[in-house]
């Protein structure tokens, strides 16, 4: 994977974890769908996967920075 497409993909996806994890837009549309009951888990999904994003963000600019090209 390059790194350019690699920070598009750590970015995209540490903003949409973020977005779901610190707003309740997420809840909302789980209750609204009649899914009330899977809102108690994702805590247990958001959360990693808002962390593995964070780690793709960081070794892309790492390797950019280290590479000195984009």
């Amino acid at each position: 994977m390059t790194n350019r497409r690699l920070l598009r993909t750590g970015l995209i996806g540490t903003t949409v974890a973020a977005i779901c994890c610190f707003t309740p837009l997420l809840v909302w549309g789980f209750v609204a769908l009649g899914l009330g009951a899977a809102v108690a888990y994702l805590d247990l999904v958001l959360l990693p996967l808002l962390g593995i994003f964070v780690m793709m963000t960081g070794v892309a600019l790492w390797r950019t920075r280290r590479t000195g090209r984009s």
